[in-house]
């Protein structure tokens, strides 16, 4: 397994921003790649670059004295990596965006998204792109690596493990590190092992619906708590909150968002799943395919406009995506020959879905009905949205 993978899409889109605005900000969790991409960017561009990290105690000093004036003077492009240690920074650099003097472009990583940074997610409206760094696609990985994929998470270091032990140890340290060091250093007060409980119960309630009384009663706190927690979760990348798409139908909708960790490895490590072996007899196998294939098919299509649509009486869409003003579907089944059901029917006739996919694990792209197609994950970035 080579020891590095390229990421063409994600840089050239790094190189896009910078061309076009002042400050593009790199987003993701912690460990996902964006201090390499970013070292990868600065060392194909011609010019002057620095980086400040403000993990380094002596760097996090120099802009904490005269950050205006520092970053002011710096020419070229200048990289700040784990920008949520020092979210003052966004209102330093505002003002220098806007100077007819500018003399750099920024490129700014972190590891929260920035409304979990109170007071900075509107600061340089208009002056920033994002850029949202996942965890390796298929597309990156290729499609003859799905199974490891889908087994180790997209993490760099936890993808090219060099053996299945080691795999298991990195994400035991990661996610001590994550709970210990990086939510204290948002300035949360919630105790790390509170958080890893409800973390580690979550990964058995991951793909349902968002409930938080009942979580709230299982682990003894207050539904004030639980959402505390998921907040903060959310907000540093490891679980994705599914929104519901409902409209005026005449019918019941679920109007709560499905919870899911954004990185099968993790979900696996939580679960105490090392093996395929194991994954396959798990009872959270067939929840587990349906994140890993949602997240390969939102970093192929983007996350933007997606829903999940349910009603009471039964009918579900896993995945519904909006694009251009029209309505596309899909299904995430975890079998080797899919077959259509009432629901699909349904909720093509509900939605209006221009074509439904049913995305599974095998080799075959075929037919089921006029609208419906059976599409192996591995060919999610060959189908057109338009």
């Amino acid at each position: 397994m080579q020891q590095s993978i390229p990421r063409p899409r994600l840089e050239s889109a790094i190189r896009r921003g910078l061309s076009e605005a002042p400050v593009v900000a790199l987003l993701g969790a912690r460990q996902v790649g964006k201090t390499t991409l970013a070292e990868q960017v600065v060392s194909a561009r011609n010019g002057p670059a620095v980086i400040f990290d403000l993990e380094v105690r002596a760097e996090r000093a120099a802009l904490t004295a005269t950050p205006e004036r520092l970053l002011r003077s710096t020419e070229g492009l200048v990289v700040i990596d784990e920008i949520q240690r020092m979210p003052e920074l966004f209102e330093v650099l505002r003002p220098i965006c806007d100077a007819r003097a500018r003399k750099a472009v920024f490129l700014v990583l972190g590891s929260a998204s920035l409304d979990l940074i109170e007071g900075v997610s509107e600061t340089l409206a208009g002056r920033v792109l994002f850029v949202d760094v996942g965890g390796f696609s298929l597309a990156e990985v290729g499609p003859e690596n799905q199974d490891r994929l889908w087994l180790r998470g997209g993490f760099p270091r936890a993808y090219l493990a060099s053996s299945g032990g080691a795999w298991s140890r990195w994400m035991e340290s990661f996610a001590r590190t994550f709970l210990e060091r990086d939510i204290p250093g948002l300035g949360s007060r919630v105790a790390p092992a509170a958080l890893g409980r409800f973390w580690r119960m979550l990964a058995h309630y991951h793909g349902q619906t968002w409930n938080a009384a009942e979580l709230a009663r299982s682990m003894d706190v207050s539904v004030t708590a639980v959402r505390n927690y998921r907040d903060l979760l959310a907000g540093s990348f490891m679980i994705r909150l599914l929104p519901p798409w409902f409209e005026n139908l005449g019918k019941r909708l679920v109007k709560s968002p499905k919870v899911f960790l954004r990185d099968s490895g993790i979900l696996h490590s939580l679960l105490g799943i090392e093996g395929t072996m194991e994954l396959a007899v798990h009872p959270r196998y067939g929840a587990s395919w349906e994140g890993f294939a949602l997240e390969q098919t939102l970093l192929e299509h983007g996350e933007r406009e997606a829903y999940f649509y349910g009603t009471q009486r039964g009918a579900e869409l896993d995945l519904l995506l909006l694009r251009r003003g029209r309505r596309w579907g899909f299904e995430f089944k975890c079998t080797d020959a899919p077959r259509t059901t009432k629901s699909m029917h349904v909720v093509i006739r509900d939605l209006g879905l221009e074509r439904l996919w049913v995305v599974y694990p095998g080799d075959v792209e075929y037919p089921l009905t006029d609208t419906i197609t059976a599409l192996p994950l591995k060919r999610i970035g060959d189908i057109s949205l338009r």
